[in-house]
């Protein structure tokens, strides 16, 4: 600590850089005059001095020195959000405080109040809760607090993110695992608030390299092949509009991309389909660069439904109705002559510099002042999230954030014709709770577009919502499953809670009276111990049962009794006899022993293994050869799961210090139960058909098959006994070429 103390006290101005050092300054000053508008120049390489001594001498996992860290994110923050200077300086210190001896006042006294206040938001909490999901979400927490006073604070905390995914791969699969959970939960969903659309997918696409790696790499190889034949029908596609919008003296630019890997494969989960069919792998953007306007946005609209037919349910209007996250843009799909669908994205200069960089697009930092409106409703949301929260709640914040962040909006507008904006699948009670907590509250019924409707139902985009109130508090417990939005959520359950308090006084005081009528007494711990004999988690859920009539007061009395006699004090000394063994030491007895088997600490699964019991997850039902990840039990088994599965992630989240890296043996003798969905023609003969291909030709025997027609086509589903994923892969060639058939891919 003192000599970093020590080092800290150089001048900074006059400290000289070792050559490869100074190179990567230089390399960041560029960055900074490509891409902001002012840079103090000065207090950049001061930053950057400060960094590079109060670091020197530590490594990252990969090896290289740790300042490289920091000095990426500063990067990243200048040329892929282009915020400001302070911001970049903050970047390049945001470690400093946390890891080294320079503290908060250090860095106020050399750099100034803002950038410390921008390093302090960013600082994670350590060693304060012992459980990690309860960490997790309150360090997330105090990172919204932090951004609610300068949203500086999260877009460096995204860079920082972004970087560590980016570098991921040094660390050991479980950490991985754990940070791309994390991540494909909370940032990436945030990042897509912010409008920070680069930023998001590149997360995705980085954490679903890790989850599911073997998908990953089919999908990025299926882009490669069909990339050349890709570049030619946009080429196509766009030669008559080209030519049109050059006519009417259009200025613009074509960008045609193929859509993020991790979108793909939402896309093929989504309807279930093989990558061949999925058509709309790509989407084509015309930005018109000034001067042009939101009207010329409508004029290329129609020279593009002038060629191409357009679908009507997939046009979007984002210029007339933006995003909350200020993101305008039109968007349509057409279909070409051959029957293609083509997305078209349309848009000004303007309005895709918002697109890509989000609000940091619109928020310039200048002395005493703030952004655009959009970022100021953008930071009100986020404060009304975190509006009084609980700080035992911390989980369930973060669930319920999460829930907002991944839901699409939707617009409806008030009696008044006032905007408001809420999540997909919002209910009439969600718009109430967005108008007034007391609104909700009070809430009797509903009319929508002017007809009563019930308070439960979802609204659709463009709806006029209205709410009849009573002079009374009218919530409804059950109305927590009918609502979306944090604020409903919480209120809703603040109500339960406080509903179920009160019954349980009631059975507390049922209790009492009929204990002091059998003059039995009892401790408080003594009555928790006799709860939990009695299947109660608590006392407090023993009386609220006995306050609703579901358990009756006799047995509790009885039991007491029990307890308080000489059975209890039998039960104790023949208790002692024995020697107590904590759940946390068994845990950690199961624990070591599956960390201590295979190499390198792997659990290498085969059929040989006799000190350690496992099996495989039914709820994914990995095959060799499917990339897996382990999780031990209360009971010590490990459950392997596929490390795409739902399960693994939620888990993950939950109790990450009970996942192991898992990898297969080279020799298993075990067969293993696979899915294929197939879809194709539905003439005669065609089961006996896939049959005779699994029996003879394949040698593999079918457990089940689960067979649907209808117009000619059938669907059906196949589970089949196979060796591994190869033998799987093998399957699905041999059904493609059956006759008839049209599509074949495993089933999840």
């Amino acid at each position: 600590m003192a000599e970093t103390k020590a080092t800290y006290n150089i001048d900074l101005d006059a400290h000289t850089l070792a050559p490869p050092e100074q190179a990567n300054l230089d390399q960041l000053l560029q960055v900074c005059r490509d891409h902001l508008e002012e840079v103090d120049e000065q207090m950049v390489s001061r930053a950057f001095k400060l960094c590079y001594l109060s670091h020197e001498g530590i490594e990252r996992a990969s090896g290289e020195a740790f300042y490289l860290h920091p000095v990426a994110v500063a990067e990243i923050v200048a040329s892929e959000i282009n915020i400001d200077d302070v911001s970049v300086v903050a970047a390049l210190l945001h470690d400093t405080v946390e890891d080294t001896g320079v503290t908060l006042d250090d860095i106020e006294e050399k750099f100034g109040e803002v950038v410390s206040h921008l390093i302090d938001g960013v600082t994670k909490i350590s060693g304060v809760f012992k459980s990690r999901d309860t960490k997790q979400a309150e360090t997330f927490m105090k990172l919204l607090l932090s951004m609610a006073e300068d949203i500086r604070v999260v877009l460096i905390k995204f860079a920082d993110r972004l970087h560590n995914m980016r570098t991921i791969q040094h660390l050991p699969r479980e950490k991985q695992m754990q940070k791309a959970t994390e991540t494909m939960e909370l940032y990436a969903p945030l990042a897509h608030r912010f409008g920070l659309f680069n930023m998001k997918s590149e997360l995705e696409d980085l954490c679903f390299r890790v989850i599911d790696p073997n998908s990953y790499k089919f999908i990025a190889r299926k882009l490669r092949e069909k990339k050349e034949a890709r570049e030619n029908f946009i080429e196509e596609f766009m030669e008559p509009i080209k030519e049109e919008l050059e006519k009417q003296g259009f200025t613009f630019e074509i960008k045609g991309r193929p859509k993020h890997i991790y979108s793909i494969f939402r896309k093929m989960q989504r309807q279930q389909k093989p990558f061949e069919e999925i058509y709309d792998l790509f989407a084509i953007r015309i930005i018109l660069e000034d001067p042009h306007s939101k009207e010329d946005c409508w004029r290329v609209y129609s020279i593009i439904t002038d060629w191409y037919t357009p679908i009507p349910k997939r046009f979007r209007d984002f210029i007339s109705v933006p995003k909350a996250n200020g993101y305008q843009s039109l968007h349509t799909t057409v279909i070409t002559k051959q029957g293609r669908k083509v997305e078209v994205q349309i848009r000004t200069r303007q309005m895709d510099d918002i697109a890509e960089k989000g609000l940091a697009a619109h928020w310039k930092y200048k002395e005493g002042k703030k952004g655009s409106e959009t970022l100021d409703k953008f930071v009100h949301w986020v404060r009304d999230v975190l509006d009084n929260p609980r700080p035992d709640a911390a989980t369930e914040f973060v669930k319920d954030f999460q829930l907002n962040l991944y839901q699409d909006e939707i617009y409806v507008f008030t009696p008044q014709g006032e905007l408001r904006t809420l999540p997909q699948g919002a209910t009439p009670i969600d718009f109430a709770f967005d108008i007034h907590s007391e609104i909700g509250e009070r809430a009797m019924a509903a009319k929508i577009n002017g007809k009563m409707a019930p308070l439960r139902q979802k609204l659709e985009i463009g709806d006029q919502v209205e709410i009849i109130t009573g002079n009374k508090i009218n919530l409804n417990p059950d109305w927590i499953n009918d609502v979306v939005t944090h604020k409903a959520k919480s209120r809703i359950r603040q109500y339960i809670k406080q509903q179920e308090r009160e019954v349980a006084d009631e059975g507390q005081e049922i209790w009492e009276k009929r204990a002091k009528r059998a003059n039995v007494v009892i401790s408080d711990q003594d009555l928790m111990k006799v709860a939990h004999k009695l299947k109660f988690e608590s006392t407090q859920e023993l009386f609220y049962e006995i306050g609703k009539g579901n358990f009756d007061v006799s047995k509790l009395l009885k039991a007491a009794k029990q307890f308080t006699g000489k059975g209890r004090i039998q039960k104790e000394e023949k208790e002692q006899k024995k020697t107590p063994i904590t759940e946390e030491e068994i845990q950690k007895t199961y624990i070591d022993a599956a960390r201590s088997i295979g190499d390198e600490k792997a659990l290498v699964i085969d059929d040989n293994i006799s000190n350690i019991k496992y099996s495989y997850a039914n709820c994914c039902n990995p095959i060799p050869g499917d990339d897996v990840i382990g999780f031990i039990s209360r009971t010590g088994d490990v459950k392997v799961h596929r490390s795409n599965c739902k399960n693994i992630h939620h888990l993950i989240q939950t109790d990450g210090e009970r996942v192991i890296d898992v990898s297969w043996a080279k020799n298993i003798s075990s067969k293993f139960l696979g899915a294929v969905k197939i879809v194709g023609e539905d003439r005669v003969g065609m089961i006996n058909d896939i049959t005779d291909i699994l029996s003879k030709s394949m040698e593999t025997n079918m457990k089940s098959i689960n067979v649907n027609s209808d117009s000619g086509m059938f669907e059906g589903i196949l589970t089949v006994y196979v060796d591994n994923i190869d033998h799987l892969d093998r399957v699905i060639t041999k059904l493609h070429k059956v006759e008839g058939v049209k599509s074949v891919f495993r089933y999840e």
